[in-house]
């Protein structure tokens, strides 16, 4: 028998319904035994559930990155994932999984864009919604991330936002809004960000009038970690739990002090433990309150379902002269160069996207599970693709002092290699640490050498400073996720004369990001190094000399988690590293070989202006574990690709809507960025300008087999609602898929609105031959738009275009429609 949420509810002190309100710790909510409130726990993330350990904690399957799974435009597909990730949670001994992350791609160098589904509300919205009904179905938790507008990284704490009403609803809320009317999701985690000048965690348009008020929602609201910035306003807004524990905002004495100064009222409070109870009660805490220990279970439905997800979600970009597939008949007794990052399982992102896998397949490895000994495969690495040098190994001596005491340590430890942070670490809170070690080269030579620390940092050799840090770094996170950009520099080093290495480093000063408090007081540093040889090696020569012997030749390219990360933004448009590696690296293969084909693993458009040199092109996201087997499935043949861009690709980043505004302006310290792209984002800005600056439209994906859509029609009803019809038919030789898109907009084009809005899709399997009816339905909401001097929905009425495409510039039919009933305010 449930719990009666209310019953508990009124045996609950006032100190009692406030400890609920924080967390316990970093993962788990506070519990009161006493009155049978047990405790519960929550992981990351959005593509896997990693449990409690950052780094290399229980293994976890990983999932392909949202990016990917939205390129499948195949809800039916996400809502199975979420089904997997509820198991995998459970296994974590966890009952709510922070994600889906679902804000807008606004801008291609957005770093947690991959961890996001698309650049149109319609579609991320559809499979958030389809992922949460998978997670909850299974009784987990799911928690749509991050209410609103979380579209860049940088200063992503304190950034304000300025969002027009209008453009805040039909573009940033719009998903968030499909989730909860298709889904009813039992969790919310704020943004970190500012809109309009209020923190995401106490602004009241968001979370009461729009959220909880207009759309009715009822579940509970956590914050960022780290993302709570008041008591009283944020307590009063309706943010139900400041993450992660123990409290700093919300502690008793805080509390009761807000409320007797009349900030805070006790009926808030009520309110806030009440969601706090509710989403225990709807996750099974009270009727199971154990929280097991985390295990690994590696499911063989898991494997084979992120295999079919990323096989769907691969995209083949480009295939001149049908050089793909690779059959196996094709290649056998041929060799095929495998080029770049071939040996890399690039499976997802960095920062809370990133776990212990259970296993990494790379493209060497999966083409040899493909092939077996059919095919002679040679390898080269062609480029540098390090964002830092790898920390010098050895054997390091770690010590960490009371600043008011260096003269015993307080802990003193041994370390492989000279990098350190102090995350999660409270034996190193607040200390100075001191790093040593003796390092004997093996080659004579200018070596390289970069370093950086959180605080303050110095690096001595034989007593010499040769490097010194003396403000505390501005990214905190990006630090830790990534790394913060290091110069490099070179010191003179003779083979085999020892050389003592002493490095120090301070905690962050009051300068420094604390990332709102969770890495306060958290030193941490490191010290890269590459012998010059290396450093200075000529991979690409050697890449293209195994080319030129070579029938095919694979360049595997992308971004690694240190490169596309939660904690900063990407630092350029081209492929890394800093002297563009990898695109030297396409250009000399594709001049030496006529059949080279690029996999491009990265979470984001990239520019490519090596596009007209290769053959063929393959877009293979951050794809989970099964990376490598899946690029090998179409490569081979062995699936035929169906993925579609869930974003618009420019040529350009200069042609992107937002690049002038991205990622803002600084005033007195303040980083302020106006949305003034306003609604027309993406495609819908594409439409609007020359089609030469669009590399690949958003919808866009080639298939081996061929499609067509004939005799469309359009029906609409009394109540304005549309019955849409249009015959697909497969006219290539295999079984293949496509996505119909169904795209509305006025017949006689106007500068307020968008040309035309994605508004209906699906997608569509066929064998050779086949042809199938596909009705798709839509109600007058799916293209209205918001009237900011009215404060309503509306669609007017007029003539409108019911386009239906393969992408959002290859429309194959049109259909003209009187839309019924002039100007029509409506209740979404």
């Amino acid at each position: 028998m449930d719990v009666n949420v209310e019953d508990i509810l009124h045996t609950l002190t006032l100190e009692e319904k406030v400890s609920l309100l924080a967390g316990k710790n970093f993962w788990e909510t506070v519990p009161v035994p006493a009155k049978g409130v047990p405790a519960i726990k929550v992981s990351d993330g959005p593509n896997g559930a990693r449990g409690e350990t950052f780094s290399g904690g229980t293994r976890a399957a990983c999932f392909p990155a949202s990016c990917c799974s939205a390129s499948t435009w195949n809800p039916e597909l996400i809502r199975q994932v979420g089904n997997a990730l509820a198991e995998e949670t459970q296994t974590k001994g966890a009952r709510v999984l922070l994600g889906p992350t679902m804000c807008n791609h606004r801008h291609p160098l957005g770093g947690r864009n991959f961890e996001s589904f698309s650049e149109d509300p319609l579609l991320t919205g559809k499979l958030a919604a389809q992922y949460v009904v998978g997670l909850q179905e299974k009784g987990v938790a799911g928690t749509c991330k991050h209410f609103a507008a979380n579209e860049q990284e940088t200063d992503r704490l304190t950034v304000n936002e300025i969002i027009s009403e209008r453009a805040l609803r039909e573009i940033y809320l719009k998903p968030f809004e499909i989730a909860v009317k298709e889904a009813n999701p039992w969790a919310f985690m704020t943004a970190y960000n500012q809109i309009n000048g209020t923190h995401a965690d106490s602004n009241k348009f968001t979370l009461e009038k729009v959220l909880r008020g207009e759309w009715g929602w009822n579940g509970l609201v956590m914050s960022d970690w780290g993302g709570t910035n008041s008591t009283a306003e944020a307590l009063e807004a309706g943010l139900d739990l400041e993450m992660p524990g123990p409290a700093r905002h919300r502690t008793y004495k805080g509390v009761k002090e807000a409320i007797k100064n009349g900030n805070l009222t006790e009926e808030a409070i009520t309110n806030r433990a009440r969601n706090v109870l509710e989403l225990i009660r709807k996750v099974g805490g009270f009727k199971n309150p154990e929280i097991p220990p985390e295990q690994s279970v590696d499911k063989p439905e898991h494997r084979k379902l992120v295999r079919d997800v990323a096989g769907q979600g691969l995209v083949l970009l480009k295939n001149d002269n049908g050089v793909l597939p690779l059959r196996k008949d094709k290649v056998k007794g041929k060799k095929i160069a495998m080029l770049g990052l071939a040996k890399e399982a690039l499976i997802h992102g960095g920062g809370s996207a990133s776990l212990n896998a259970h296993y990494r397949i790379s493209p060497w490895d999966g083409m040899h599970n493909t092939y077996g000994d059919d095919v002679e495969f040679k390898f080269a690495k062609g480029a540098h693709t390090y964002r830092l040098l790898p920390p010098l190994a050895g054997d390091w001596t770690l010590k960490a002092f009371d600043p008011k005491n260096h003269n015993k340590p307080d802990l003193e430890v041994h370390h492989k290699e000279a990098s350190f942070n102090g995350l999660f670490n409270e034996g190193v809170k607040w200390k100075n640490l001191e790093m040593t070690t003796t390092f004997t080269p093996v080659e004579t030579g200018k070596h390289y050498i970069a370093c950086s620390g959180i605080g303050p940092t110095i690096v001595k050799i034989n007593n010499e400073v040769v490097f010194e840090q003396r403000e505390s770094t501005k990214d905190g996170m990006g630090f830790l996720f990534g790394g913060n950009p290091e110069t490099e520099f070179t010191y003179s080093f003779t083979k085999d004369k020892s050389y003592d290495i002493l490095i120090e480093s301070k905690p962050p000063g009051k300068e420094g990001s604390d990332f709102g408090g969770v890495l306060a007081g958290m030193p941490g540093f490191r010290m890269g190094f590459m012998y010059a040889k290396e450093h200075d090696e000529d991979l690409v020569s050697q890449a293209v000399d195994v080319a030129k012997e070579c029938d095919y030749a694979i360049v595997f390219t992308g971004h690694t988690p240190v490169w596309e990360t939660e904690g900063q933004d990407q630092v350029a448009f081209h492929l890394p590293n800093q002297d563009r590696s990898q695109d030297k690296l396409i250009e000399a293969v594709a001049t030496a070989n006529s059949k080279t084909i690029v996999v491009n693993s990265t979470g984001v458009a990239v520019a490519m202006d090596w596009l007209p040199k290769v053959s063929a092109v393959v877009q293979a996201w951050f794809p989970g574990q099964e990376a490598g087997n899946a690029i090998a499935d179409v490569l081979s043949g062995a699936v035929n690709p169906s993925g579609r861009l869930p974003v618009t690709w420019p040529k350009r980043l200069e042609d992107s809507p937002a690049h002038r505004n991205f990622p803002g302006k600084r005033k007195d310290g303040q980083l302020t960025v106006k949305y003034e792209e306003e609604i027309f984002v993406g495609y819908r800005h594409y439409d609007r300008v020359s089609q030469d600056k669009v590399q690949f439209p958003f919808g866009f994906g080639l298939s081996y087999t061929t499609f067509d859509f004939k005799d469309a029609q359009v029906a609409q009803d009394s109540t304005g609602k549309f019955t849409t019809k249009v015959t697909v038919s497969n006219t290539g030789e295999r079984a293949g898929a496509t996505v119909v898109q169904l795209y509305v907009g006025r017949a006689k084009s106007s500068s307020e609105h968008p040309i035309k809005t994605l508004a209906a899709f699906r997608k569509v399997f066929l064998g050779a031959g086949e042809k199938e009816t596909v009705t798709l339905s839509i109600d007058l909401k799916d293209f209205a738009y918001f009237d900011q001097a009215s404060d309503k929905w509306k669609v007017d009425q007029g003539l409108y275009d019911f386009s239906f495409g393969q992408s959002a510039q290859h429309i194959e039919s049109v259909v003209s429609v009187e839309v019924k009933g002039g100007s029509r305010e409506l209740k979404l």
